[in-house]
Order: C-alpha cells, then structure tokens, then sequence
C-alpha cells in the first residue's frame, strides 16, 4: 500500500514538473530545436536581454507588482487589525467573506467585473482614454487584498493582548502601542503577505488582460502575445527565468513563515 502512494506521489510530481525541467533545459539549446539538443548556449538568453519590448514590458510588471504589492500590504495590514478588533461576530464574518470575493471567485469573472466597473466610470467622465497602469494597479490591488489579510490575521491572533494594555498603562497611545509592540510582532506575516501579493500580481494574466492597454503591457501579456505568432526560443529563456524567480519568492516567504514560526514559539 504504502508503494502505490509512493508512487502515486512521484506520478504527479513527474506529471506537474517535467515539463518545466524541459522547458528550462531547452533554454540552453544552441539549437533552437526541441527535436534535438545541439549543445549547452546562452544564445537565446542573450537575445531576450537584446529585446526591448521584452525588456520594457518587465519593467511594467515588477512596477506594477512592486506598487500594488506595497499598497494591498498597507490596506490589507490595517484591514486586518480592524477586522482583529471588532466585537460583533457577525459583522467580523460578513467582512471576512466579502473580503475573500476576489480570492474564490474566478480570474475570468474578476477580470470581467473590474472592466465593466471602469467602462462604468468612464462613461460617467465622459473619457475613452481610462484603460492602463491606473487600472491595472487598482485591479491588483484588489485580488491582493485577501492574500494579505490572510497572511496577517493569524499573527494578530496569535498576539498576547495583555503586551498592547501594558503598553498603555505605561504611558503609549493606542496608536504608539500598535508600532511599537504589536507591529514587530506580525513583521513576518507582513512580509509573507507582500512576497505573496507581489508573485500573484507578477503571474497574473487573465485579469490584466482585461484592464490593459496597449500603452502599458506586462510581461505575461507580452508572452501571450508572443505565442499568437512564431514562439521565439527567447520565450522559453523568459520563462525559465520567471520559474526561476518565482521559486526563490516562494522559499523566501516559506523561510520567513518559519522564522516566525519560531520566533513565535519562542
């Protein structure tokens, strides 16, 4: 029995990264073929960095990720503590679920919903002209949000409300209280949320693709857009890049969930 679930485990393993170790091996080929592999070359890698449509639709998305990470971190701190705070159970679950809308529902409807919102409003200002980084910032901003409430909520849980009072009595305000003893506290949390907030708004795709213009496009709509015609193989050194950054984010947020882990433990 415990065979088959080993191998059942390594099955889906194989299954969801092959493709991926393909993808980045292929990278390399000096070739430029996925029918044989000539030899190990950084052609391809140098032809991405020589593409300044490449280049300058990756400066749009770290700018993008970096902006709407930052803020939904701010809000989605803050939101937290409120929702932290508030006595009615009912409304504290009221909160929390439509707070979590844009976390359950699919990209697609999201994306959807936040165009027609700004068609919306765009109609009311009498404006054609409303689509891009505007857009696409508050659009992120808000898939983010619920990301980073659920990274912080638990460290505010976890707190010792008898530290914030003793801090009170001693002289700080509710507002001194909360950056100078509850603040340090949830650092990790915070920072978990705003690595989160910022590789879910570098990934995104579908919802971008709505809010978008062609004046201001990201790295995975110019992927995409890539793929229309002729794939390069400059996307397949892209790509391993993106899998690449990516893993590095998620073991940094997986370090820094257990650093405070212990942290707290302690």
């Amino acid at each position: 029995m415990k065979f088959l679930q080993r191998s059942y485990i390594v099955l889906v393993f194989l299954l969801l990264y092959i493709p991926i170790i393909v993808l980045i091996a292929f990278s390399f080929n000096e070739a430029g073929s996925l029918a044989e592999y000539t030899g190990f070359s950084l052609v391809w890698y140098e032809e991405l960095f020589a593409d300044e449509e490449a280049l300058t639709s990756l400066r749009n998305s770290l700018v993008l990720a970096v902006s709407s990470s930052l803020i939904a971190t701010v809000i989605g701190t803050f939101a937290a503590l409120g929702l932290h705070r508030m006595k009615s159970k009912w409304i504290k679950g009221s909160v929390n679920t439509v707070t979590n809308i844009p976390m359950m529902n699919p990209d697609i409807v999201t994306g959807v919903s936040m165009m027609l919102l700004f068609v919306a409003f765009a109609g009311i200002l009498g404006t054609s002209d409303f689509l891009g980084f505007g857009t696409m910032l508050i659009a992120h901003v808000t898939f983010n949000l619920p990301y980073v409430i659920l990274s912080v909520m638990p460290r505010f849980k976890a707190l010792d409300v008898s530290l914030s009072e003793a801090a009170q009595d001693l002289g700080c305000t509710p507002s001194q209280a909360f950056f100078k003893v509850e603040l340090p506290e949830i650092v990790p949390g915070i920072v978990s949320g705003l690595m989160l907030g910022f590789t879910m708004s570098l990934d995104d795709f579908v919802i971008s693709h709505f809010v978008s213009s062609p004046d201001f496009q990201t790295l995975p709509l110019y992927v995409y857009n890539q793929t229309a015609h002729n794939v390069k193989f400059s996307m397949y050194a892209l790509s391993a890049l993106i899998v690449i950054t990516i893993l590095i984010i998620l073991l940094v947020v997986n370090f820094a969930g257990s650093f405070g882990k212990k942290g707290g433990a302690k």
